[in-house]
């Protein structure tokens, strides 16, 4: 099938991946454009996973307030480039997760933050909970490991399902972002405040 500009030029508004990546993914799509447009994804997502190691120290600070002003999150979200954080689209990420972050109060960014004490006692009284119940050992240390997953999707951020989308992850929202930017983003640090607590 030959591959016009036109096509190549859709593809690439559609994805904002450069005009020589949507005309190669076309190609290998034999022209499909959903097939193609899956292709430039998982490459975007390859080539995420090799820009994590790099170290991002430009970004934004945003704040979201609730209506009624009872609720209010901040996010400082990082990017290698002060070009990249910039722009509307790297702002308009940041101020989506503070809005993941007021609706959710996640406690930690990710499972690394989490101290290991704090595992500790919640696999403990998960399995306290579970020796009750009377289950085989082996059931029960299936049991807990399911528990204690549930426990990380909420505590989190990157780990909950993303609010405006719940087939993704905060973590795999990000990754489409380092995709589309070509710079590692990365969430720092956040905090959630409700009034009186």
């Amino acid at each position: 099938m030959k591959i016009t500009a036109s096509m190549v030029k859709e593809l690439r508004s559609a994805t904002g991946a450069g005009v020589l990546d949507c005309r190669n993914a076309l190609i290998e799509a034999e022209g499909d454009f959903d097939k193609a447009a899956e292709y430039l994804r998982k490459q975007g997502m390859a080539e995420a996973e090799k820009r994590k190691e790099r170290e991002a120290k430009e970004g934004v600070v945003a704040a979201y307030i609730h209506a009624g002003s009872r609720l209010g999150a901040m996010v400082e979200l990082n990017s290698e480039t002060d070009f990249v954080a910039r722009t509307d689209e790297f702002r308009n990420l940041a101020r989506e997760l503070t809005m993941q972050v007021a609706a959710s109060c996640p406690l930690y960014v990710n499972r690394e933050e989490i101290p290991e004490d704090v595992i500790a006692k919640q696999q403990e009284a998960y399995l306290a909970e579970m020796e009750a119940a009377n289950k085989p050992p082996h059931i029960l240390e299936r049991i807990v490991s399911g528990k204690m997953e549930k426990f990380y999707k909420e505590s989190c951020l990157l780990e909950q399902p993303y609010i405006r989308d719940t087939d993704i992850t905060v973590g795999e929202l990000i990754d489409r972002h380092n995709a589309t930017f070509g710079e590692n983003i990365v969430v720092r640090r956040f905090v959630c405040y409700e009034l009186g607590q």
